[in-house]
């Protein structure tokens, strides 16, 4: 076998169901075609240090079913060889050593700048393609187009979430649940809707703005009072944790403090799972409501680390399976450089740097459009305070006395809510 056909696998970043997908039909995809595969552990870890012995070879008959598994058979890391020149240096001649001449990186919007860097780097040696996959499904894809993963993801975060409601109801409380999604809420929002959750809150609706703790408690306290208005003493809100990544560094440290545990990955982005941010709300509005003489029980809960390496189901089985044959696909027309999609039945690359921020020089984040009608209608779904609550001085009243407070109290502490910034 042609040492020139050799093909190589890694992936980077966080687990999200499919991976195995995706090198499962990119191995058959290239045995297929005379090429030899060689998957790589652990992402760029060993290869930044030079190493060219952890790794592994390929076949059909390993890769055959594992499509129906969740984590990785390659397993994965952040490390990011695009920091030190040394690093990417050790990377390049590593895989030149071992002849690849072809290059899969599974990944976010790190690994598909490091393979791009890579790509650069390697001088034209070898190919690189990019498969994206995030269950935050935050990469610039055209409007519709998932990564993959997040059907996945959202699929067992609503189970789950729709278990919490139950257990609301059934024992009066409200849970307080942080979801997974480091910049946009798609996560968090896809969960809430699907489980008809009275409340979810995006980091998209400041609109650029800083978020504020002080923000987020008062809209989740008015949509606990409203509930309660409305005769219901029980709920489950929804917070994408990406919220805290937008407050201001003063607001966070004073919030969170400035903790020594809480510290950044290998590409610099914060580790949000140090940030206790559903606690420290669920502690901000015990401390609100009893100082009113209100009990109101609240259970806060994380949500992500459960969905990451669940079993893909079939959507993300079948679509793994189109993005790898693709994947090598594109290397054997000669492609490198690119993002690998399937925009409807049709596989389009997408080349990494027409995916680049010019100011950030990394790739751009697609976010939740808080003007598009899908999540407009999930608004009209939620229980929150709207400018009708404090038009209606009846309504008011009633609303305010939900909340053990006057309703001049009640429309000095919530109005502004219903009156964002121009």
């Amino acid at each position: 076998m042609s040492e020139h056909r050799r093909l190589g696998i890694l992936v980077g970043g966080g687990p999200a169901p499919g991976i195995n997908g995706v090198i499962s039909a990119a191995t058959i995809e290239a045995r297929n075609h005379d090429m030899e595969v060689i998957g790589f552990w652990e992402g760029f870890k060993h290869l930044m240090a030079g190493r060219t012995d952890q790794c592994r070879p390929l076949d059909i008959d390993s890769v055959s079913r594992i499509h129906f598994q969740g984590g990785s058979v390659l397993k994965t890391a952040r490390a990011n060889p695009t920091k030190n020149p040394d690093d990417m240096l050790r990377v390049v001649t590593a895989l030149r050593e071992l002849n690849i001449k072809y290059l899969i990186t599974i990944g976010g919007d790190d690994t598909a700048f490091s393979s791009n860097k890579l790509a650069a780097a390697s001088q034209g040696f070898f190919q690189v393609v990019h498969v994206p996959k995030t269950i935050d499904n935050d990469l610039p894809l055209p409007p519709g187009v998932p990564t993959f993963g997040f059907e996945t993801a959202r699929h067992f975060g609503v189970q789950i979430v729709q278990n919490l409601m139950m257990d609301a109801a059934t024992a009066p409380r409200w849970y307080i649940v942080v979801a997974m999604g480091r910049k946009a809420g798609h996560l968090a929002l896809g969960i809430g809707k699907a489980a008809a959750s009275p409340l979810t809150v995006i980091p998209e609706e400041w609109h650029g703005r800083p978020v504020t703790f002080k923000e987020v408690c008062d809209i989740v306290e008015g949509a606990i009072i409203k509930r309660r208005y409305l005769g219901r003493d029980h709920g489950v809100a929804i917070l994408a944790e990406g919220l805290a990544e937008f407050m201001s560094d003063e607001d966070r440290e004073k919030v969170f403090g400035n903790d020594e545990d809480v510290t950044r990955d290998d590409h610099g982005h914060l580790k949000l799972e140090d940030i206790e941010f559903g606690r420290s709300v669920r502690i901000e509005l015990r401390r609100r409501f009893k100082g009113r003489n209100m009990n109101v029980t609240m259970v806060s809960k994380n949500l992500g680390y459960e969905l990451r390496c669940a079993d893909p189901i079939p959507f993300d089985c079948e679509y793994t399976r189109n993005l790898g044959f693709g994947a090598v696909q594109y290397l054997l027309h000669g492609g490198s450089g690119a993002i690998v999609t399937f925009q409807g039945a049709t596989m389009v690359p997408m080349p990494v740097d027409s995916l680049i921020d010019s100011r950030t020089g990394r790739p751009q984040v697609r976010y939740v459009d808080t003007n598009h009608e899908s999540y407009q209608v999930a608004r009209q779904y939620m229980i929150r305070l709207e400018k009708r609550d404090f038009e209606d001085d009846d309504r008011l009243e009633r609303l305010a006395a939900a909340g053990n407070m006057t309703a001049a109290q009640f429309r000095s502490t919530f109005e502004y809510l219903v009156h964002p910034p121009a």
